[in-house]
C-alpha cells in the first residue's frame, strides 16, 4: 500500500524515496540534511549529575602544629600565652617585694572585690598559678587554641573570662556574706586567690561540648577528676569548688557553643556537583 509525506510547501515522497533519508522543510535555515553526507543522530546527552564523575574525598592529613596557637588563626590564644609567659616569668625571677605587692593587689579576695571589682577581675587573670610548667598552664595551651579554632577568639575571650568573673563571685561572696554573719573570721577577707585555672576549667567544659563523643567523655573525665580530687584532698576547698564549678558552666553553655560554632561554619553544604555553573551561588537553577 502506497503512502505519501507532503511537506510543507514540498512534493510528496512516496515508498520509492530512500528510507533513512532526511526529509527536508522548506524555509528554514540549514539543516542536516544540506550536508554532502547524511550525518547519523547523535546520542541523547547524558544528565550533568551523570556526566561529571564523582571526586573522590581526600583523606585528611594530621596537622600536629594545629594543637598550638599561632598569631594568624588563634590570636587572642596566642597573645594571651605570650602575656602569660611574661608575668610569670617576672615572677619567678622578679623583685620578690614587688612581686609580691603586684600578687596582692590582683587577689581577687573579697576587700578587693569590694573597691575594684573589675579592675582585680581582670588583674587576678594575668597571673599562673605554679608557673608555666603547672597543669592549668598546660592546659590552656592547648584548650584554647582548640576552642577558638572551633568559635573564634572573641566568643574564646568570652567563655574564658565569663568562667573566671563567675565562679570567682559565686566562691568570694559566700565569703563575705559568712564573715558578715559571725562565721568566719575576718581574715578570710583578705586570702590571696590570683590565676587562670577557673577560666581553664570553664573552657574545658565547653570545648568537651564541641568535640566527638570518643573525645569529648575522656576530657570531661579528666576535667571532673581534677575538681573532684581537689575537693576530696580539702586543701583549698573554696577553690576546688570554684573548679568544680566553672566545669559545670563550660558545660551548660553547649547549645550556646554549638549554635557559634554553626554560624562561624556557615550553611552545610549542597550534594552533588557544587563546581557546575549552574550551581554558584547568584545563578538560578
Amino acid at each position: 500500500m502506497a503512502s505519501a509525506v507532503e511537506t510543507a510547501g514540498g512534493p510528496q515522497l512516496g515508498d520509492g524515496a530512500a528510507e533513512g533519508a532526511p526529509v527536508l522543510l522548506t524555509g528554514l535555515p540549514r539543516q542536516r540534511g544540506d550536508a554532502a553526507a547524511p550525518v547519523a543522530d547523535a546520542p541523547p546527552a547524558a544528565p550533568v549529575a551523570a556526566a561529571v564523575a564523582p571526586t573522590p574525598a581526600r583523606r585528611s592529613r594530621p596537622r600536629p602544629w594545629r594543637l598550638l596557637p599561632t598569631p594568624t588563626g588563634t590570636p587572642f590564644t596566642f597573645c594571651y600565652a605570650v602575656l602569660l609567659v611574661g608575668t610569670s616569668l617576672y615572677a619567678d625571677h622578679g623583685d620578690p617585694s614587688v612581686v609580691s605587692a603586684l600578687l596582692q593587689g590582683s587577689s581577687t579576695d573579697v576587700v578587693h572585690l569590694a573597691q575594684a571589682p573589675l579592675l582585680v577581675l581582670v588583674a587576678s587573670a594575668l597571673w599562673s598559678a605554679g608557673g608555666l610548667l603547672s597543669g592549668y598552664a598546660l592546659a590552656f595551651l592547648f584548650v584554647l587554641t582548640a576552642l577558638e579554632r572551633r568559635i573564634g577568639g572573641v566568643r574564646s575571650a568570652a567563655v574564658f573570662f565569663g568562667g573566671h568573673a563567675l565562679a570567682t563571685l559565686a566562691t568570694e561572696l559566700p565569703v563575705g556574706f559568712s564573715v558578715a554573719a559571725g562565721g568566719l573570721p575576718d581574715s578570710s577577707l583578705h586570702r590571696l586567690d590570683y590565676g587562670i585555672s577557673f577560666g581553664v576549667m570553664t573552657c574545658v567544659g565547653a570545648l568537651a561540648g564541641l568535640l566527638p563523643a570518643w573525645l569529648r567523655w575522656p576530657l570531661l573525665v579528666a576535667g571532673g577528676y581534677q575538681a573532684l580530687s581537689g575537693l576530696l584532698a580539702y586543701a583549698d576547698p573554696m577553690t576546688d569548688w570554684g573548679h568544680a564549678l566553672s566545669l559545670a558552666l563550660g558545660i551548660a553553655a553547649w547549645p550556646l557553643l554549638r549554635y557559634w560554632r554553626a554560624q562561624r561554619s556557615g550553611p552545610a553544604p549542597l550534594l552533588g556537583d557544587l563546581g557546575h555553573p549552574a550551581l554558584r551561588p547568584g545563578r538560578a537553577v
